[in-house]
Formats: structure tokens, C-alpha cells, sequence
């Protein structure tokens, strides 16, 4: 090969190498992200609330109307119940009538990419693409058990934009934009974990004014109250109005039920796990390096690691806004400097996030979607409809695929419909922490079949409990009937779908 021909080719490498090393950092974390979420894309739809999350909003789509009471249940029909997650049924239901369960599995991965590409972009800043990139990694190593087709995930760039907002005006000593405010009244409408941005604001603007010179503090402690009440005012910009604040409050007053739901419950280190381990190391890491952070950054890394510990559904918020949190801290401290990566123009901007866009959504064409639960549950509900049956006492596990098929359930996911001491009965009643709870609820309802998974105790005492057969049983699901009909049993009244205008 001449000579002319390697310096061309070096030439023709080197050009490449420039154009990659443009690319924001960002675009790299979103489409690895994506990609990393649609290989796993059955996975997403494992959780059957997310086929209750569809239909409700498939109801809001026909009605053109907002839910105020139950319409699915047959133990709670009419019952008040608020959909604080109504903008996000309506985005999943869009997605599944345009492109069916690829078009959930899209929106979910684009969401989850926007929330890391957000998260990388300030990273960047700060420290390099590639220790970035590690961070990015290892918050999605905490995050991917939780990353399903339901709302929080839709949430979760909203979430990670309005911290890094908060924390960035923290940073300058100064007060946050009031054009974040929308972020968080989209927030308020997506999922009701938005009263996590709404607490947020009181911390991260103490840890402003912490460090902020004396002159010109109380004018700033002004600025920062300003902002918290139009922070709560744009909690409020919902169909719901401020019933939008006691219905996302509502889940946290359940009590002990809680503490039975999975991913309520505390985290457990039975076992070692990923959350175990990157906590482990970072103890490590600050005790070799002797870090000192702010006592108010202090206060913002505990209290993001107590929502954690108290909840196992919060390792993703530890996950995606610690290094928000300790960002600039740890960078002063080390002597990062600022602005590592490179700034894109609106221009580059608006080309890579088309572009990660394209690259996602054309993953998701290419991956086929297996939907386990019409293969695992189907059969029990066909066995229950052949029995001709309505009265179901249901594993709280199977209530949302339930209501997808149009069978009326005795539990579903909505807890916060349910309330404490019907979601502990319901508890004590499956796992026969009290038999007579069981036997209670199976003559107070006067159930007619019951349908659970096969190791739920319940369903194993129903196997030698007179009066009751066994009709269908799988890997997955057992369904009994009651053979015994001395209960008179009456349809229960059909509920008018009472709706709000949007």
C-alpha cells in the first residue's frame, strides 16, 4: 500500500474518530440504555398491572372523561377512585392501539432512555464520558428489576430533569427557573410520585441557601419560597385539581399493607444483590478517601437512602439522583473541572435525539414480543368463564390481567382502593395467617370460584376443603369451584362509569 493510501486512510479514521467524539455523551447513554431495555422486552410486560394501566386508559380515551369511581372491581364497584396516573394509561393505551404490545414496549424503552440520557448530560459535565458511562451503568444495574410498562417509568425522565434542574440552580447560589414548574405539573399527571419533587424542593433550597454569601441570603430564601409555592400550585394542574395531592397520598397511608406488597416492602439483604453490593463499595469509597461532603448534601444522600432501605420500589430514585445529589461536591472536592464534555448545538441536539429515537424504535420493530401472561393465566380465566361464574375471590396478582379480559376482580393493584384493613384481610385470607379470615371472606362475598397461584396456601387448603373443586390447575394458576350452592348468590349491581371531562 503507498504511502498516499495510509495517510488517507489515517485521515479517513481520524475524521470518523472527530465525528464520534462530538456526539454528545448523552446519545450514547440513551441508545445503549434503549437497546439494553428492548432486548429485555418481554420482561416490561411481566407485571399484570400493566394490563389494567391500558385499559383505563383506553376507558379515558373512549369517554374523553377521567374516572371518579371503580369500574372493574365487583368488591369495590363505585367506590371513590381518582386515577392519578391518567396521562400515562393514556400514553400506553395510544401506544397499544397504534402498534400493539411493540408499540408498549417503545415508549416504555424511550422513557427509561430520556431518564439516563438526562441523568448522563450533567454527568458529563463534570467528569469524563467514561466514568459517566460507569455511573450510568451501575444505575441501571440498581434500576432494570423495576423497569416495567407502568407509569413510573414514564416518570422517570420528568423525575431526573426536575432534580438536575434544582440541583443546578443549588449549585449557582441562585434560584430555580420557573420554567421548570411545568416539568413538575407533567410530572403531577404522569404518576402521583410527584409529591417526591414536591418535598425535594424544601432540602436541595436549604442546601442553596446553606452555602449562599450572607448579603444577599434572604432575598434568595424569598426566590426559593416563591418557587415552592408555585411548586405546589403546579402539583395542582391536573383534571383532579388539588384532590390530586390526597390521591397520591393515599398509597403511603396504607400501613401495614405495605409492608406485604413486594415492592413496598423494605429491601432485604437475605441475599447478596446488586443494591448491596454498590452500597458496600461506596462505603468503602469514602472511608479510603476520606470524602467530605456539605451537611446539607448530607442530608439529601440520607434521606435518598432511607427511601431505598423503608421501599424497594425507591432504588431507582436512589439510583438516578444520588450522583445528581454529590455531582458537584465530589467534583470540587477532587478538582474535576467543569464543562469535560463538549456542548452540542441545538441543531447537533435535536439530530441525536431524532436519532436515538429511530434507533430504538427500529429495535423494538426487530425484537418480537412474547406476552407470558395470555400463555400462563388464559387458561384459568377460560376455566372460569366455562364455569359461568362471577363471584371471584383472585390472587392480587392476577386482578389486572383480569380486568383486561373483562372479568370483574375481587383485588387488583390498586391498593389505594382497596385501603388497609381490605388489603390485610385479603393477606391473612391467601396465606392462612388466620384460616378464619379466609373462611370469612369466602361467605361474607359469597365467593363461587377462586382462582390463585398454585404455592399460595389458600389454594392448597382448597384442595381438601369440602364443598370446593379443583377444575383447572397449571404451572401458574389453580381454579377451584364451590360445589356446594347454599349461598343465594345475587349479580351484583352494574356500576354507571361516572366520568370527569379532561
Amino acid at each position: 500500500m503507498s504511502v498516499t493510501s495510509i495517510d488517507s486512510a489515517r485521515g479517513l479514521i481520524d475524521g470518523r474518530a472527530r465525528i464520534l467524539t462530538r456526539v454528545p455523551a448523552w446519545f450514547w447513554a440513551a441508545v445503549v440504555v434503549g437497546v439494553l431495555v428492548v432486548l429485555q422486552g418481554n420482561n416490561l410486560l411481566i407485571d399484570t398491572d400493566t394490563f389494567w394501566q391500558i385499559k383505563v386508559g383506553e376507558w379515558i380515551l373512549t369517554q374523553h372523561a377521567l374516572p371518579l369511581v371503580d369500574i372493574y372491581s365487583w368488591t369495590k364497584a363505585g367506590a371513590p377512585w381518582m386515577s392519578s396516573s391518567w396521562l400515562s394509561q393514556v400514553l400506553f393505551a395510544a401506544a397499544y392501539q397504534l402498534a400493539g404490545w411493540p408499540g408498549v414496549v417503545a415508549v416504555t424503552a424511550l422513557a427509561i432512555a430520556a431518564a439516563f440520557a438526562l441523568l448522563v448530560r450533567p454527568l458529563s459535565s463534570r467528569i469524563s464520558i467514561a466514568a459517566a458511562g460507569v455511573v450510568a451503568l451501575v444505575a441501571f444495574a440498581l434500576v432494570q428489576h423495576h423497569l416495567l410498562a407502568r407509569p413510573h417509568v414514564l416518570a422517570m425522565p420528568v423525575m431526573v430533569a426536575w432534580v438536575a434542574g434544582l440541583v443546578a440552580a443549588a449549585d449557582r447560589r441562585a434560584a430555580p427557573s420557573p420554567w421548570l414548574l411545568p416539568l413538575l405539573a407533567l410530572w403531577a399527571n404522569l404518576h402521583g410520585s410527584f409529591l417526591l419533587g414536591l418535598v425535594l424542593v424544601g432540602p436541595i433550597g436549604l442546601d442553596a441557601l446553606w452555602n449562599a454569601q450572607a448579603p444577599p441570603r434572604n432575598i434568595l430564601a424569598f426566590k426559593w419560597a416563591l418557587f415552592g409555592i408555585g411548586a405546589l400550585i403546579a402539583c395542582c394542574a391536573t383534571p383532579y385539581g388539588w384532590d390530586t395531592l390526597f390521591a397520591a397520598r393515599k398509597i403511603l397511608d396504607l400501613g401495614g399493607v405495605l409492608a406485604v406488597i413486594s415492592e413496598w416492602a423494605p429491601v432485604s439483604f437475605a441475599q447478596v444483590g446488586a443494591f448491596e453490593v454498590c452500597l458496600l463499595l461506596a462505603i468503602a469509597a469514602v472511608l479510603y478517601l476520606g470524602v467530605t461532603l456539605p451537611p446539607t448534601r448530607i442530608l439529601l444522600a440520607l434521606g435518598l437512602l432511607h427511601m431505598a432501605l423503608s421501599h424497594d420500589r425507591h432504588i431507582e430514585v436512589f439510583a438516578l439522583l444520588l450522583p445528581l445529589v454529590l455531582l458537584t461536591p465530589l467534583a470540587d472536592r477532587f478538582g474535576w473541572p467543569r464543562d469535560a464534555a463538549p456542548a452540542s448545538g441545538s441543531t447537533a441536539t435535536i439530530t441525536a435525539v431524532v436519532a436515538a429515537v429511530l434507533l430504538i424504535v427500529g429495535a423494538t420493530a426487530l425484537r418480537p414480543i412474547r406476552l407470558a401472561a395470555d400463555e400462563h393465566y388464559q387458561p384459568a380465566i377460560a376455566a372460569l368463564r366455562a364455569q359461568n361464574v362471577t363471584r371471584v375471590f383472585n390472587d392480587d396478582l392476577l386482578g389486572g390481567y383480569m380486568i383486561w379480559k373483562g372479568m370483574a376482580p375481587f383485588i387488583d393493584g390498586r391498593s389505594e382502593l382497596y385501603g388497609e384493613q381490605f388489603g390485610l384481610n385479603y393477606f391473612n385470607a391467601v396465606s392462612l395467617q388466620d384460616p378464619n379470615v379466609l373462611f370469612r371472606i369466602l361467605d361474607e362475598n359469597k365467593i363461587e370460584a377462586t382462582v390463585l397461584l398454585p404455592s399460595t396456601p389458600a389454594a392448597r387448603l382448597l384442595d381438601h376443603l369440602d364443598g370446593w373443586q379443583k377444575v383447572f390447575a397449571n404451572d401458574w394458576t389453580v381454579v377451584h369451584v364451590r360445589t356446594v350452592n347454599t349461598l343465594n348468590v345475587l349479580p351484583f349491581p352494574p356500576v354507571e362509569p361516572h366520568g370527569e371531562e379532561p
